[in-house]
């Protein structure tokens, strides 16, 4: 069922909603431990990249983060994690959070977005596979997973090793 998703950055009140929305939508606590991380590190947090998808009642629903990485020496982001209440999944919430938080990032400047997803969703948003391009990672993961998007032509998307923000652990 799809519905049309007002998005917007979060605010201080959203944090424990978007707590509860990352815990409910992955396995393990590890994602919701990770966006706490990343909001603490004053190295990857972008004020601005971290937003929701709220429903009638401005509750947030669903979450993108876009946090700081590198890709070789360059300044890129990095999209993870993007979560949705089980509930709500499949509704577009996901897909509009990943829109905005998209655009955010075109507005403050950004050039780079890499991701480490699944290869059938991030398509819909221009990302295509990081290794044509150059890209790569220290760890080992399919091929497909690791996607790439540049947010303006004038900046291609650089070659090298992304380096995630520490609480990555990667």
């Amino acid at each position: 069922m799809s519905h049309t998703w007002n998005t917007r950055a979060e605010t201080g009140a959203d944090i424990p909603a978007i707590r509860d929305i990352v815990r409910t939508a992955f396995p393990t606590p590890e994602e919701a431990a990770l966006v706490d991380a990343l909001r603490a590190d004053p190295e990857a947090w972008i004020a601005g990249l971290s937003l929701v998808a709220v429903d009638d009642d401005d509750r947030p629903v669903g979450h993108a983060l876009l946090t700081r990485c590198h890709i070789g020496d360059s300044p890129a982001l990095c999209l993870a994690p993007v979560a949705v209440r089980p509930e709500r999944q499949n509704s577009g919430a996901g897909t509009a959070a990943v829109r905005a938080a998209i655009i955010a990032a075109e507005g403050l400047g950004e050039h780079h977005v890499v991701v480490l997803g699944h290869p059938e969703y991030y398509p819909r948003f221009g990302f295509t596979r990081a290794s044509a391009h150059g890209i790569g990672l220290t760890i080992d993961v399919p091929d497909e997973a690791l996607m790439a998007l540049t947010l303006d032509a004038a900046h291609p998307l650089p070659a090298g090793t992304v380096r995630y923000a520490a609480p990555f652990g990667i």
